[in-house]
This record gives structure tokens, sequence and C-alpha cells, in this order.
């Protein structure tokens, strides 16, 4: 039930779901590198794939999300991936909505994001076992973050809808569990064969113009030579 479709929010928490999304895309994407662009597109093939499983839980059903994993390799770059997923899942398969996108993206990346950079440091910094434990805690944090949201944005939409955010906190109970244990073991394996994917990647530095623009009359040149330079 992460993949709110359309017609069922209201418009000021379409709009305001909408307005976090364009402000946290413009900020992830300023922040991003070019040589992350395959991580963050691997990881969000990943996402499109395991969000098109659902399971039903009683009256609902829930799928893998994948956020806190992705907030401790990729922090930000985590919304850009999970836009593209939703796009193309309510594109091709008509899961979600399109004037859901913003809404159902927040509600997913952000808390993968949000604990994300808090723990990964604490990643970096324990052996696999460990960093396993905090990865599936962080994941674990996520859903339920994504459960909460989910459910107020329901909530603020309309008081008919208040029974069923109810109904939606108690179904992701066991997709916290799912989730912090897939993402606890990839989390512990990726420390042991390639630890440098949680490390802190540098932000991009802005080009200097200013220092590459050339010089309008050479030093060398015939002008500069008999002094007939301005």
């Amino acid at each position: 039930m992460a993949h709110i479709p359309d017609g069922v929010l209201s418009l000021p928490v379409l709009a305001g779901g909408g307005g976090l999304a364009v402000a946290g895309l413009a900020v992830a994407l300023r922040r991003l590198r070019e040589e992350d662009i395959p991580k963050v597109a691997l990881l969000s093939a990943a996402f499109f794939c395991v969000s098109l499983v659902a399971v039903p839980v009683g009256p609902s059903s829930v799928h893998l999300l994948l956020s806190g994993l992705m907030g401790l390799m990729i922090g930000w770059a985590t919304l850009p991936a999970v836009v593209a997923g939703l796009a193309l899942q309510a594109v091709l398969f008509g899961f979600g909505g399109l004037t859901t996108l913003g809404v159902n993206a927040v509600n997913i990346a952000g808390p993968g994001i949000l604990f994300g950079l808090l723990l990964r440091p604490a990643v970096r910094r324990a052996r696999p076992g460990l960093a396993g434990l905090v990865g599936g805690a962080c994941a674990a944090a996520a859903v339920a973050g994504t459960a909460g949201l989910v459910a107020l944005s329901l909530a603020l939409s309309g008081s008919e809808f208040v029974p069923s955010a109810r109904i939606i906190l108690l179904t992701y109970v066991p997709l916290m569990l799912g989730e912090g244990a897939v993402t606890g073991f990839a989390v512990a394996f990726l420390k042991t064969v390639k630890p440098e994917v949680f490390l802190e990647q540098p932000l991009p530095v802005a080009e200097d113009r200013g220092a590459e623009a050339p010089s309008p009359v050479p030093s060398g040149s015939v002008l500069a030579s008999r002094g007939d330079a301005p």
C-alpha cells in the first residue's frame, strides 16, 4: 500500500508531497557525482523489481522497499532512484499513480535517507556482523517511517481513511521484520566483500571556469612583445 493510487489523496496532501519531492530531488541531483550514477541505477532497478512482488497481509499487501539499504549506500540519491522506479511502475503496470508520485516517493525514500544518513557512520566503523545488525535496524526503522507517512497521508486526506490507515500500520509490522533481515544480511555481506560502498563520498567540486579562461593576449604573442597590447 506504499503505492497510493490516483484519486485517493486530497489536493493539499498531493501538493505538499510534490513540493517536498521536487525540493529533495534538487538537493539529491546537486550532490550526485557522475561516478555514482551506475550504483544509483543498479539500486533503482533492484527497488523496481522487488517492489513488484507483493505479499498479501490481511486486507492489504506489502513488499520489500530496500529504502534503508539505499539510504546507507547512496544517501540523498535514494530519492531519484525511488522516483525512477515508481514512475516506471505507474506507467508500465499501473501501480500507484502519477499524481501521487511525489507523495509516494517521499513516503518511501524519506525515512530511508534519514535513517541511512544517521546510521551510516556506525555501519562504516563496525565489523561485518555488527554492521549487519545496524543495517537491519536501519531498514526496520525506515519501513516503520514509511508506514507512518502512508497512514498520515491517508488520514490527512479524509476522516473516512482513518480506519484504513490504522490497518496499514499493523500490516507493516511483518514487513519491518522481513526487510530488516534482508537488509541485515546484505549489509554484512557488503561489509565483508566491498566495505568501501559505505564510505562517505565527497561532494562534487564546481568547475573553476575563471581559472581556465584564456588570456585575451598570449604572453608570447607578437603584439605583447612589441608593447602594442592594450
